[in-house]
Order: structure tokens, then C-alpha cells, then sequence
């Protein structure tokens, strides 16, 4: 092993690339180390000395220095921004590296970026992945869900480090190749889409319970600590239940109070739903976590609409255990929506990606870890009705339990002025994939009325026309 750790690198020593660096070598390999700005270098160098990991680290002034500086075969990993800098550092490296050397983007990146990557770099006959890292910087530094897209030649390489550097699920890796180019910043990218259904979810959840049931955060959090005991036990219901029993030391109060309401995002969400709508899907939990986000950015227009519309929230008095179930429930569809991306991309792109094998990765490490994941891993592994996550029968039953709860904590909230876009949207697909027939037939015959579309009838025949075409 010895040999092959000498040859890794990493450029970009910011928060997540300085915590994934200890890792590397907390795990007993070497690393040779640069960063834009050189005095970046020199305070990490203090930091892994202070671990007492100071042996194992080779620093250099820069990405150019420590490349020409690294042995044959070189992986050098890239933490740094997304877009523009990720192509500088390539183009930086290019020259300087030779066959059986790969570059490793690292960062969060547009799964069509790194399929381009991956054919310019490899046509100058190196290899490049594009690899998914998820558990924010605490993952990083100990354990975080690692999704690899790429040439399966250089994964074989640099498994070892993976391995040795991924959470852990009962004693297994959280990480694995998943198929080439973009594969592994594509689940990535999914991930982080569900990882934003999942926290509006709980938001809206909170804000029912607070606005609506005029409860405290406190006692709020509370309750998600006690969810955090069952069905619905995730990472994120965890950290809920510790933020909101948070008091803020200046005033006293909540700590969630002192907080402005105005949602930031890096983009993965949006990709998530805008590849979802190019591959003609629709991910409607998703799709209305991104745009509450959006709206809640527009801080000063929300208070001149409530002032205009005078914006009313009434009550609402629900027991908990309605609250449990209709969460679950959107819980479990956007889950499932997310997978129905990840299915359609895997037949665009020819990924054959592993649906189980993606859900045993994120148990552990990720964001979005929960104990729904071990029964999702199950189901891919079993018959699926359709090929559809939420139609196993183990989710199937808990989904027909607990939908009339999210009909009730869903009409609650609308009839008193509480917006629930995601609670809303997971209702709305429910309905609409349990009815056989719908109501798109009008929208076929209004679609060939103004534009001679045509449409497909009942009997199977395609291309057909209405009577309104007749004269």
C-alpha cells in the first residue's frame, strides 16, 4: 500500500478539501497537498502536525509544483469550486500528467460538466472521476457517502483509499463505483434534490405545529427527537430536534429566531429537477422544496404581500401522530421520486446503475441517511410492481395507512393559510399515479383542436384526430 499512497494529491485546502485531506491521511496514507493562495498550505501543514499527522504530508507551493513533483501513477483530487475553476485545474494539469494518471473532481458538480471532463481529459489518454462526496464537513474529516462515477480502471486504483476513507454501515464501506462519466455526481446530485424535499418537509411539519398550533420550538423539537426513536429516525430529524431546543445566548430565546427566513442553495437542487423535466419527469416534492426556497429569498416582497393580501395563518389542531404519518408518507415519495430520476438517467445515459446498492451508500455519512434506506435497498432487490419504489408492498401498506393523516394535516394547513408546498406536492402525485384514468384526455383533444397534434386512442390507434376536424 505503501507505494500507491504516495502517489495521491488534493488541490483546494477550503473547508471540505482541509477535512477530507485529514481524513486521507488519518487513515494512513500519504498526501501531497496545494491550494490557490500558498499561506492556505502552510496553516494546514500546522493543522496535520497538531493530529500528529505531519509525516504522512508532502505540501507544495502549487497545483503546477506539486504535480511535476508527485511519482508515476498521480491521482490528484480537486476541491474547489464548481465550473470555472474545476476546468482551470484541469487544463493546469493536462500537460503535466501521463497515462495511468487520473484527475478526481471532488466538488459538487453538473453531472453534464463532468461527462465533458471525462472526454476531453481521457482523450489525451489520462482518466478522470467525478465523485460525489455527501455528509458536509463533518463527513469529510470522518466518514462521508462517496458516489464514483468514471473509468472503472481508475477506481480500481483508488479504491483502497475510498474504502478506507467512507462511513461505514455495519462494517461495510459507504461507497462504490457506479457506472462511467457522470454517474457518481448524477446520484449526488439526487441526493442532495431529496435532501431538499426532505428538510421543507420537516419545515413545514414545524411550521404547523408552531404557527398553527401556536407551540414552542422547544417543545417542538421534542417531538422530532422522539420521532427520531421510529419510523421516521434520519439524520436530519436528529439535528431538528437538537436545533430547535437551541436557545440563543444574546437573547435568550429560540435560537431559530434570531435566524432570517431566507433559504440559500449551491444549485444541486435545481439541477435535480431541471434534468428530472428534460427526461420528462416530474418530481413534485423536489420541484416545490426549490421553489419555496426561492420564494423565501424574496424577503421584502413576502412583507409587502402580507401587507397587501393581509396574510392570515388560522389554527390548526392536529394530533402529533397525524403529523407522523403525513410526513412518512411525503417522506417515502420523495424518496421515491428521487429514484425514479435516478431510473430514467440510467436508461438516457447507459449507467446500469445499481438502485439497491445506492441506497445501502447513503445509510451512513450522508445527509440524507434515515431508516427508510434499509427498506428501500430490500425492495430494489425484490420484485417491484412496475418498477415503482412506492408501489412495494412494504411501502405500499405504509403509504395507505398514512395517507388519509397527510389528507388531513394537508387540507388543515391550506384551509388555514399555512403554506405546504411539499406536504401538497407528495399528496398530488399520490392521487394523480392511484387514479387508472385521469383528465389529460382533455388536455389531448384541446392540444389536437388548436394545433392538429393528433392523439392516441383508446383502442391503440396513434396519430388519430377529433370530430371537431371532421368539417
Amino acid at each position: 500500500m505503501g507505494e500507491t499512497v504516495a502517489n495521491l494529491g488534493l488541490y483546494g485546502l477550503g473547508t471540505m478539501g482541509s477535512a477530507l485531506a485529514l481524513n486521507i491521511l488519518d487513515n494512513g496514507f500519504g498526501l501531497h497537498v496545494a491550494n490557490r493562495t500558498h499561506s492556505v498550505v502552510a496553516d494546514f501543514v500546522t493543522e496535520a502536525s497538531k493530529a500528529g499527522l505531519g509525516d504522512r504530508l508532502t505540501p507544495h507551493n502549487d497545483l503546477d509544483q506539486m504535480a511535476r513533483d508527485m511519482p508515476s501513477p498521480r491521482a490528484i483530487i480537486l476541491m474547489v469550486p464548481a465550473g470555472a475553476p474545476v476546468d482551470a485545474a484541469i487544463a493546469r494539469l493536462v500537460p503535466l500528467l501521463g497515462q495511468g494518471d487520473t484527475i478526481i473532481d471532488a466538488g459538487n458538480a453538473d453531472f453534464n460538466d463532468t461527462r465533458r471532463r471525462t472526454e476531453t481529459v481521457e482523450a489525451e489518454g489520462l482518466t478522470f472521476i467525478g465523485m460525489g462526496v455527501s455528509g458536509g464537513e463533518d463527513g469529510a474529516r470522518n466518514g462521508p457517502s462517496i458516489m464514483v462515477g468514471g473509468t472503472p480502471q481508475a477506481w480500481g486504483a483508488i479504491r483502497p483509499m475510498i474504502d478506507a476513507i467512507a462511513a461505514k454501515f455495519e462494517g461495510a464501506p459507504c461507497a462504490d463505483h457506479l457506472g462511467s462519466d457522470g454517474a457518481g455526481h448524477f446520484v449526488k446530485t439526487v441526493h442532495n434534490g431529496i435532501e431538499y424535499a426532505d428538510m421543507q418537509l420537516i419545515a413545514e411539519v414545524y411550521g404547523l405545529m408552531r404557527n398553527g398550533a401556536g407551540r414552542s420550538p422547544a417543545q417542538i423539537g421534542q417531538v422530532f427527537e422522539k420521532w427520531d426513536k421510529g419510523a421516521l429516525q434520519s439524520y436530519l430529524v436528529e439535528i431538528t430536534g437538537v436545533v430547535l431546543q437551541a436557545v440563543d445566548k444574546s437573547t435568550g430565546g429560540p435560537a431559530v429566531d434570531v435566524i432570517q427566513d431566507k433559504a440559500g442553495q449551491k444549485g444541486t437542487g435545481r439541477w435535480t429537477v431541471i434534468e428530472a423535466l428534460k427526461m420528462g419527469q416530474s418530481a413534485s416534492t423536489i420541484e416545490a422544496a426549490v421553489a419555496a426556497r426561492g420564494w423565501s429569498a424574496e424577503k421584502e416582497t413576502r412583507i409587502a404581500a402580507q401587507g397587501i393580501l393581509g396574510g392570515h395563518r388560522g389554527a390548526v389542531s392536529l394530533p402529533d401522530q397525524d403529523y407522523e404519518k403525513a410526513f412518512l408518507a411525503a417522506r417515502i415519495i420523495a424518496y421515491a421520486q428521487g429514484f425514479r430520476i435516478l431510473a430514467a438517467a440510467s436508461d438516457a445515459y447507459d449507467w446500469g446503475l445499481d438502485f439497491a446498492r445506492i441506497a445501502e451508500i447513503w445509510r451512513a455519512g450522508c445527509i440524507i441517511r434515515s431508516a427508510l434506506l434499509d427498506d428501500i435497498s430490500e425492495a430494489f432487490r425484490g420484485d417491484l410492481p412496475q418498477g415503482q419504489l412506492f408501489l412495494a408492498s412494504n411501502f405500499a401498506d405504509t403509504l395507505k395507512s398514512a395517507i388519509p393523516a397527510l389528507r388531513r394535516v394537508a387540507g388543515a394547513a391550506i384551509s388555514a393559510g399555512h403554506p405546504v408546498p411539499a406536504l401538497t406536492g407528495a399528496l398530488a402525485f399520490v392521487d394523480t399515479m392511484a387514479q387508472a384514468r385521469g383528465t389529460t384526455d382533455l388536455v389531448q383533444a384541446q392540444r389536437d383542436f388548436f394545433g392538429q397534434h393528433g392523439f392516441e386512442h383508446i383502442d391503440g390507434r396513434t396519430g388519430q384526430h377529433g370530430p371537431w376536424w371532421d368539417a
